[in-house]
């Protein structure tokens, strides 16, 4: 068991995830019991929220539809209100692996304030088609403004230290998103990468379809390119 100055809290997004959260929390629950976790459920109109309910889940409920952004803050506060020494973001849909927590907590003790997952390092681009060439274009424009190479800045499974945990908590305008830890890297944090596998989704559909992906493409690139060119920390 991790002592208390130690603890792991996985914050877990869930809007609309009936069919894929309980062999998710479940998986924590039966073999990661050292971990911490929460699910914040965002507004979600399915059982979603009635499920982690009935199963005894540790959860937050959101009334409304904040979106990722609003939905991990919460997460990031309820952390921060409870001491969590470090939080990660970790998906509700299956497709992320909890035995790759630890290594990260590992990486983060040579003192980075973020540890990504990466699906890159020391393997092909197992992504095709616009998602790929986004990933790719992101990762360039992140090099070209803060001079920090990342080799896959659209994984969403990133662990944050105690310093990071109150900057997300405090500012709403840090969403958990790559043009985020570019501005939190050109700002000084540190940010180092682990090696990591994802699964398929468990159930549903991703919403980065061709269409929203070309356009988070373009969002990311805009903030990183232009837009932090005006962006102050508070």
């Amino acid at each position: 068991m991790l002592k208390d100055s130690e603890k792991i809290l996985l914050i877990i997004p869930a809007y609309n995830e009936e069919e894929s959260i309980e062999p998710v929390v479940d998986e924590l629950i039966s073999s990661y019991p050292e971990l911490d976790y929460v699910v914040v459920t965002d507004g979600s109109t399915d059982n979603t929220p009635v499920l982690c309910r009935k199963r005894g889940y540790n959860i937050l409920e959101l009334p409304i539809n904040l979106g990722l952004a609003g939905c991990f803050q919460t997460g990031m506060k309820y952390a921060k209100k409870h001491g969590y020494k470090y939080a990660v973001q970790f998906d509700g849909d299956g497709q992320h692996r909890p035995e790759y927590i630890l290594p990260m907590r590992d990486k983060m003790r040579e003192g980075y304030d973020i540890v990504l997952g990466s699906r890159f390092i020391g393997l092909e681009n197992s992504m095709g088609g616009m998602r790929s060439l986004g990933s790719k274009l992101i990762a360039l424009s992140i090099r070209l403004t803060t001079g920090k190479r990342i080799t896959d800045p659209t994984c969403g499974l990133r662990m944050y230290n105690k310093k990071m945990i109150d900057a997300f908590a405090d500012n709403l305008n840090y969403a958990p998103e790559p043009d985020t830890i570019s501005f939190l890297v050109k700002n000084g944090a540190k940010v180092a990468e682990v090696p990591v596998k994802v699964r398929e989704r468990e159930a549903g559909e991703s919403y980065l379809k061709p269409v929203n992906a070309a356009k988070y493409m373009m969002r990311m690139l805009i903030s990183i390119l232009i837009i932090q060119n005006f962006r102050k920390t508070s």
